[in-house]
């Protein structure tokens, strides 16, 4: 009897986590699908101008591989584009001129905005400079991306296409991360994949959704909706740049779409697991906007959907609980189906899918991480400049 009741108590939990998978299976926009790709193209008859907008601190090692990509762009209309080399202290601004002058291309030009004031966070800053610069050409479009996405020839044309085919205020494209060392095979697709679940891809471009993201490495933007959205100083203070700017632009009646790449790649390598730790832990708990209640749901979140069925199977063969353990496979099974999907966009062995409760443990560690060098000082940060305190940085509402 001492036994009976652990056991039944634990076969609730585990049902509860099986019916957690079979809602998401269905009934979460289908996140776990990586059909979502650009939409319908449709070439204009005058193609607009587009300024492209790189803010860059400290970026000299990935350059060579990313910045002759944008010099290189097929574009028929008019395009240009813009470094912000923000307070580097490796050389990143003459490096993008060396560039510039040993591939040709588009026009680039480097400016540097200084110090950013309080109240903004340095990378949007570095946008905002970048934007003022541009505005000088009256582009029609804004391309906002970041100094390590690399874009095949016709990256620019076919997005200019797909916002003006479909109508969107932003087109944002999830660049391809790298995948190449152990770490970077075990949590990169994952990350990918924890974010559609959070942001259903198809839940984004639907007229009158509420569900709002874009991805930072590759968001082009149209400049009269950046004007009537205040884009970037309505989210100047914001950590997670990127969701923030599609919120400004669905808050100011625009359309947005986002969806995974296919020739958009980012370059940053993360050898060790230290390197996709601190990606994940700078702005974690700025995601879950600094609330402690909302971060102890989500630790439970995680531990029901994502360690429960593991703990079931071996809890249950451990106590010969058939019941126990066959829900838990259930359970696991659904889980690592949903995640194939994304193991093949990234070219994974499909072995790993049983592996993504693991995964999902360390981005349990990572979040309360986040929180709790929050609370130590040393909270969000990007290339160095530390965001500790929320009067320092508002949350983003």
């Amino acid at each position: 009897m001492g036994q009976t009741a652990p056991v039944s108590a634990f076969l609730w939990i585990t049902v509860v986590s099986l019916a957690a998978w079979c809602w998401l299976l269905l009934c979460q926009g289908f996140f776990w699908r990586t059909d979502v790709r650009l939409p319908r193209r449709r070439e204009p008859e005058a193609w607009p101008s587009v300024c492209v907008v790189v803010p860059a601190r400290d970026e000299a090692a990935v350059l060579p591989a990313s910045l002759p990509s944008l010099l290189a762009q097929d574009y028929p209309g008019r395009a240009e584009v813009f470094l912000v080399d923000d307070g580097s202290t490796d050389g990143t601004g003459e490096l993008a001129r060396a560039l510039s002058e040993r591939h040709g291309g588009l026009p680039l030009t480097v400016g540097s905005p200084g110090e950013p004031p309080a109240g903004w966070t340095g990378k949007l800053w570095a946008v905002r400079h970048g934007i003022a610069l541009a505005r000088a050409r009256e582009p029609e479009y804004l391309l906002l991306t970041d100094a390590d996405i690399a874009h095949a020839p016709d990256s620019l044309r076919e997005l200019v296409a797909a916002a003006h085919g479909g109508g969107f205020d932003v087109v944002s494209q999830m660049a391809r991360l790298r995948v190449e060392s152990r770490w970077e095979r075990l949590v990169v697709p994952a990350f990918v994949y924890f974010f559609a679940q959070l942001y259903p891809f198809r839940w984004i471009g639907r007229p009158g959704s509420r569900t709002a993201a874009a991805a930072g490495g590759c968001v082009l933007l149209r400049a009269g909706m950046a004007e009537k959205a205040r884009i970037p100083d309505a989210i100047r203070h914001a950590v997670i740049d990127d969701v923030a700017l599609a919120r400004a632009v669905k808050g100011a009646g625009g359309r947005v779409w986002l969806g995974l790449a296919d020739r958009v790649d980012s370059v940053r390598p993360y050898p060790r697991l230290h390197d996709l730790w601190r990606m994940v832990s700078r702005s974690a708990y700025a995601q879950l906007r600094h609330n402690p209640p909302l971060l102890l749901g989500t630790v439970a979140g995680l531990a029901l959907v994502y360690l429960v069925p593991p703990v079931a199977v071996i809890a249950g063969a451990a106590a010969g609980s058939a019941p126990v353990a066959v829900v838990g496979a259930l359970a696991w099974a659904v889980m690592a189906g949903t995640y194939l999907p994304m193991l093949r966009y990234y070219r994974q062995p499909l072995w790993l899918a049983p592996l993504l409760p693991y995964t999902a443990f360390l981005y349990l560690l990572m979040t309360v991480d986040s929180a709790v060098q929050h609370y130590r000082g040393r909270g969000a940060a990007w290339k160095g400049r530390t965001y500790a305190r929320p009067d320092a940085v508002p949350d983003e509402g």
